[in-house]
């Protein structure tokens, strides 16, 4: 082996922008086997450097330690794939970024220089800053169980909305939550008519930025309203107890 076209692990550190500490792990991992020099030190080959920029890249896709060596071998064409499709969604992520960036800066302006903001423009921040919190707060578990493709779709439906039907999701929300609150004061039973009303509801918000509807899926949301305390608080906020009663008149009624 020529040392010459080898790399010791602080060039490969500033090469990939990790921590030596990372690379370490990596191999402790068996997902690294740099060799070793006449020294002892480790030396890193070009070939680890294209297996070292896979690893991070699959890191970055959500890929767990554990499942990379599987991801690692699996065909050219599925790896080709899983990047084409995460590709993607980077550009999707960029696009919303970008356009939210401007948004703000175009807020900031206003508030500074008191320039004129446009309705669309307010509207159009209102829709971008929903996704941006909902991102934030709840993205990685919508995108765990449903995949990112229904997320970014879910994000692109929710951007196309007219201010007419924006008003309607946001009123829905609203009303939803009143009458849960409502529902849960009385003692309702989230199997009777109050259910199903309210489940009905549910539905009809979840078109807003759905593109499909199963009453499996919508099941499946409900069992995280009652199973992630960040849901749950959010229906519980005023009264205790909501998140539960939802959970059971869309259990109940969704179909």
């Amino acid at each position: 082996m020529d040392l010459r076209e080898t790399y010791e692990i602080g060039e490969v550190s500033k090469i990939a922008g990790v921590s030596t500490r990372t690379l370490r792990f990596y191999e402790e991992e068996g997902l690294l086997t740099p060799t070793r020099g006449p020294n002892g030190y480790r030396r890193y080959t070009p070939a680890d450097i294209d297996r070292l920029q896979e690893i991070l890249l699959l890191r970055h896709m959500g890929v767990g330690t554990a499942e990379i060596p599987r991801a690692l071998s699996a065909t050219e064409d599925e790896r080709r794939h899983a990047l084409a499709h995460h590709l993607e969604t980077l550009k999707t992520e960029h696009a919303r970024l970008e356009a939210l960036i401007r948004t703000v800066e175009t807020t900031i302006e206003h508030i500074e220089k008191g320039t004129p903001m446009s309705d669309k423009a307010k509207f159009e921040g209102m829709k971008r800053g929903l996704i941006e919190d909902n991102e934030r707060e709840h993205g990685k578990e919508v995108r765990e169980r449903w995949g990112d493709a229904a997320a970014d779709e879910a994000n692109r439906k929710m951007l196309n909305l007219s201010e007419g039907e924006f008003e309607r999701f946001q009123e829905l929300g609203r009303a939803i939550n009143e009458a849960l609150e409502a529902a849960v004061t009385a003692g309702a039973d989230p199997t009777g008519e109050e259910g199903e009303r309210i489940c009905s509801m549910h539905r009809e918000w979840l078109g807003f930025t759905w593109n499909f509807y199963t009453p499996e899926a919508h099941r499946g949301l409900a069992e995280m309203y009652v199973a992630d305390e960040r849901f749950t608080a959010y229906y519980d906020g005023n009264v205790a107890g909501c998140a539960t009663w939802l959970h059971g008149a869309i259990t109940a009624h969704a179909r």
